[in-house]
């Protein structure tokens, strides 16, 4: 009797993350895809990160970027990831590698990111254009914006980096 209920207990408890991270992945930015290691090493190296450079990974994930940004190039990372299930994941990782990066829970357009000199982002083209006006608001001259595998809005890139192998083309902007 107890077992049965434990069973429908935890069945109902899955049920209930499966339908938040469904929702999320709708009306949030998009799905959880992890963005290869080989991308995230080459994003980040065409984003001429600073010693010191605040940087902000849009749709944080597992929290890779912020990882390596800090770990290789001395960045102050910050991430923002809405899907709770993600986010604890990314926590854990954070815990187990020891990174200082920050992970933040939130949806990003509530949050001020005019002091970033790098933001790195793996997002839908329609969940780009949303962000391209929060970019034009907040970010200042000189800042880097750089998108993996999707165009954002009407920017006109700096630069792009082509699709090689299995690393989708990465688009480099600068307000």
């Amino acid at each position: 009797m107890i077992l049965g209920v434990l069973v429908i207990i935890l069945v109902s408890l899955v049920i209930v993350a499966l339908c938040i991270s469904f929702y999320i992945t709708i009306f949030g930015g998009g799905p959880f895809v992890p963005t290869p290691m080989k991308a995230v090493e080459k994003v980040l190296k065409h984003a001429n990160i600073k010693k010191g450079n605040k940087l902000y990974d849009i749709g944080a994930g597992d929290g890779r970027f912020l990882h390596i940004a800090e770990k290789v190039y001395g960045a102050k990372a910050t991430g923002f990831e809405m899907d709770p299930f993600v986010y604890t994941f990314a926590r854990i990782r954070q815990i187990f590698f020891g990174w200082k990066g920050k992970m933040v829970r939130a949806n990003f357009l509530k949050h001020d990111i005019s002091d970033a000199k790098i933001v790195v982002c793996y997002m839908l083209p329609k969940t780009l254009a949303k962000f391209q006006k929060k970019f034009d608001k907040e970010l200042k001259k000189g800042t880097r914006v750089v998108s993996y595998a999707f165009h954002i809005g009407d920017w006109k890139p700096k630069k792009i980096i082509p699709k090689r192998g299995k690393i989708s083309k990465i688009f480099i902007y600068e307000i």
